[in-house]
């Protein structure tokens, strides 16, 4: 095993801008809002534990249940699109009202862990050793970790004007993602 801080950084980075979770600030706030508290740390973990199994054997799994990385992205495509529209609209698709399931869908998957960062393990373990790989998506789930937990504190930062903005601005970016991934991996536009 051997660690290479220039691809650490890089994959650091990578994820980090697939990640975005400072970009998710407004979903976070608003599921905490209707549900409660978030478990950052089931969230953490869970996330963690998705993005490590998806990195070994993602391509295996999806072989084995006879599936390709596009059905897989677009599937998260259609729940991206769905959360994205009710941010956008302010309304309420999700019927769930349990936190500790609220933790996992929609935050751990598709939020954190979801198709864009699957896909993109995938495609960077071609690239980078894995020890370099783990060391960047164990820095991005304490970043995750981190937000979370200081959840309340950016929305009192942030103000309801501030949060209600985000909201709207991030709801549009998640259609436009749920879009691209839906187009792409359907071939209509590359």
């Amino acid at each position: 095993m051997q660690f290479d801080l220039r691809e650490i950084g890089s994959v650091t980075m990578i994820l980090f801008a697939v990640i975005d979770v400072l970009g998710t600030i407004p979903v976070l706030i608003d599921l905490e809002n209707r549900i409660g508290d978030i478990h950052e740390m089931k969230v953490t973990v869970v996330s963690g534990a998705i993005m490590l199994v998806f990195l070994f054997l993602g391509q295996s799994i999806l072989s084995l249940i006879g599936l390709d990385i596009r059905s897989f992205a677009l599937a998260g495509a259609i729940v991206i699109f769905f959360i994205g529209l009710e941010m956008v609209l302010g309304i309420k698709l999700n019927k769930d009202e349990n936190s500790m399931a609220a933790s996992i869908v929609p935050v751990a998957f598709p939020l954190i862990a979801g198709t864009g960062t699957l896909t993109t393990l995938l495609s960077i373990r071609a690239e980078f050793k894995v020890e370099n790989i783990i060391a960047g998506i164990l820095i991005n789930l304490i970043v995750v970790y981190l937000v979370i937990k200081n959840i309340k504190h950016l929305a009192k930062l942030l103000g309801p004007g501030g949060i209600a903005i985000l909201r709207k601005v991030f709801g549009i970016t998640l259609l436009a993602i749920a879009i691209k991934l839906f187009t792409t991996n359907l071939g209509i536009i590359h």
